[in-house]
């Protein structure tokens, strides 16, 4: 009895004995790797979690490591958890070469509103040399999806990054490709896909910045065309604001919305490359979704088909039924429409002609040019602007200013004159 007591006693000894050994094995480990990954001092830094435990980790130490032949076969079959979607990792042994790929993956464009756009699968390969890395980028469908373009279903992109201590700039280059291929990748769902011809190719080159996450896009499109979306249906089309305009597109509320929304409007084939790109610069400067980046006829899809919905998805559908729009319709009809149909101000007022009877008592075709420049200047955001005007009895003058500077067809004394007039304009403010 004797023995065996001190038996059962040295076996608890032994076993508390083993658990504070793996205990303080698991410290250690904890402490060595915590140590190894410190940033340093003026590296780049994030917080990782693992269970009960968070670490402090210089990125570039953890990019090196992740890609090294030594450690990263370790993280191969393992799926983490992070804020872009599931990403599995995997280790190409021949290439050396680390595999990640996200199913699905969701990315934030700034450009395209406040939805994140969904990927359903991207592969991202990464190999590193020294302090360059590089590698390629693939996005492809759902299998369930059903491709608009004949051959290849997937989107591949090359790309190389410099990688210093403090940041880690990428660079994207994704060669031409049909534009309906990009569509099938990014916007698999929307139905416009199931009876639109689309034509034309799109090469993009990027630009991404880390840690400040700043993203420079340069797209490139060729001979962009939609078919099959009967926008000629709205040749005929009624307004249900009210009595149509009937402005011609030299009057001056015409000109004056074309300052305000569009400036490029009889020039581009109805989306405007570099607007998109300053409103990606500037949403991204500022946060949040501030400047959208749409043309009158992307503007008109909203309106009449689309909706108002802030997401990545309807943008694009916007921008078939913008480009179909400009084939069938032309110009001084989209601008006509969208004059017809444009929100001015709460309770669902809309259209030129009720806008101008509304807040002047007039005719659209009877406004004096600094009621025009007014009323254009608060299509931004027209709740605001009455609000502004009910409170302090005049709109953003700012904003007007920089709406009569944008007026063509004016000579330097007609627009100076304006400028005078707007100043001095005390409307008053509808009730």
């Amino acid at each position: 009895m004797i023995e065996r007591h001190f038996l059962k006693k040295a076996l608890l000894f032994l076993l508390f004995g083993l658990l504070a050994l793996v205990l303080t094995a698991a410290v250690a480990i904890y402490l060595v790797v915590k140590l190894a990954l410190a940033p340093g001092p003026g590296e780049w830094p994030t917080r990782i979690k693992a269970g009960p435990f968070a670490l402090d980790v210089g990125v570039p130490t953890a990019i090196r490591l992740a890609t090294s032949s030594w450690f990263a076969p370790r993280l191969a079959g393992r799926t983490f958890q992070t804020g872009h979607g599931p990403v599995r990792v995997g280790w190409n042994e021949a290439a050396a070469t680390l595999e990640l790929d996200c199913a699905p993956c969701m990315a934030e464009v700034p450009a395209l509103g406040n939805t994140p756009l969904r990927l359903d699968n991207l592969r991202f390969t990464a190999r590193r040399d020294a302090g360059s890395l590089n590698g390629v980028l693939e996005a492809t469908p759902a299998a369930t999806t059903v491709s608009s373009v004949a051959g290849d279903n997937v989107l591949r992109a090359r790309w190389d990054g410099k990688l210093t201590q403090k940041s880690l700039q990428i660079h994207i280059d994704a060669p031409e490709a049909p534009i309906a291929r990009w569509y099938s990748v990014l916007a698999p769902a929307i139905p416009e896909l199931q009876r639109a011809k689309i034509s034309g190719t799109l090469a993009l080159r990027a630009q991404l910045d880390l840690p400040v996450n700043h993203l420079a896009l340069h797209p490139r499109i060729e001979q962009f065309s939609v078919e099959g979306l009967g926008t000629e249906a709205l040749l005929d089309a009624r307004t249900s604001c009210g009595p149509p305009s009937r402005l011609a597109p030299d009057s001056w509320l015409a000109r004056a919305v074309i300052a305000a929304e569009d400036q490029r409007f009889f020039s581009h084939p109805g989306y405007d490359l570099t607007e998109l790109t300053a409103a990606l610069d500037v949403n991204q400067k500022a946060g949040q979704v501030e400047r959208g980046g749409s043309t009158l006829s992307q503007q008109l899809a909203r309106l009449v088909v689309t909706g108002s919905e802030r997401s990545a998805e309807r943008k694009l559908r916007e921008l078939l039924y913008a480009v179909e729009m400009e084939q069938t319709l032309g110009k001084p009809r989209i601008l006509q429409l969208y004059l017809d149909n444009a929100p001015w101000g709460p309770g669902g007022l809309c259209g030129a002609e009720a806008a101008a009877r509304r807040y002047f008592k007039r005719s659209a075709r009877n406004l004096e040019p600094a009621q025009a420049v007014w009323l254009a200047s608060m299509l931004n955001n027209p709740g605001a602007a009455l609000d502004k005007w009910q409170r302090d009895g005049r709109i953003d003058g700012e904003r007007a200013k920089w709406v009569a500077e944008g007026l063509r067809g004016l000579t330097r004394g007609q627009r100076e004159s304006l400028q005078r007039n707007i100043a001095a304009a005390r409307f008053a403010p509808p009730p």
